[in-house]
């Protein structure tokens, strides 16, 4: 992925974090023709919180049986997974300057690594239940499917779970940080009280803040 110097990822946690807070991804894998992408849960595994780096992490993933994609795995495990947040537009009212231009405001990771399929029935159960840990873990009030466990056994001939050995990483995280505080700051609020609402991409720009603390702009 490209990136620009304004928009690389900060210091420290902040890809590992992103990834552990969208677990969702598109996973594509090249062919003999045209890359093959699906869209699915990526998630770390139980026990593993993460560090400076995701490289050298292995990350689980699943998909169903029914999608030829895992299929190719074996003869071309060389994969790349996107995460990203929402896709925020900004318009150039929010800047109260002109002549501007608007923009959109996002973050993406990308992780390369290699896939292993896991046919083990009790590697897709673990698979399954740490995919629903993990998402579980984003609600103010998660729910126990311990009750549910035995609807999991059932769906599991279903489903194909893999690993991914990641070994490289990058990341965009655009979010109006080269404008002004006072610039960002009403990017900001419009992204949470305007017409088209991002909280996704505000929670991150208050994460992240501006580079130019200066008011006003000239």
């Amino acid at each position: 992925m490209h990136t620009y110097p304004s928009y690389v990822a900060p210091p420290g946690r902040a890809i590992a974090e992103f990834v552990k807070d969208h677990p969702f991804a598109v996973v594509a894998t090249s062919t003999d023709g045209a890359p093959v992408a699906t869209h699915t849960p990526v998630v770390l595994p139980p026990g593993h919180e993460p560090g400076d780096t995701l490289v050298g992490t292995r990350l689980w993933g699943h998909i169903g049986r029914a999608n030829a994609h895992w299929t190719h795995f074996a003869d071309h495990p060389e994969a790349l997974l996107v995460f990203s947040s929402s896709h925020a537009y900004v318009s150039p009212s929010t800047y109260e300057f002109t002549p501007a231009v608007p923009t959109l405001d996002y973050a993406a990771v990308h992780l390369t690594g290699r896939v292993t399929v896991l046919e083990e029935p009790h590697e897709n159960l673990a698979v399954v239940e740490q995919t629903v840990a993990r998402l579980e873990e984003l609600r103010a009030q998660p729910w126990d499917p311990a009750a549910s466990r035995h609807v999991f056994e059932k769906i599991l001939d279903g489903v194909v779970s893999f690993t991914i050995d990641i070994e490289s990483e990058s990341a965009m995280f655009k979010l109006s940080q080269d404008m002004p505080a006072d610039v960002h700051g009403r990017v900001r609020r419009d992204l949470v009280e305007g017409d088209h609402r991002h909280p996704d991409v505000a929670a991150l720009m208050d994460r992240i803040g501006p580079a130019c603390p200066h008011q006003g702009r000239g």
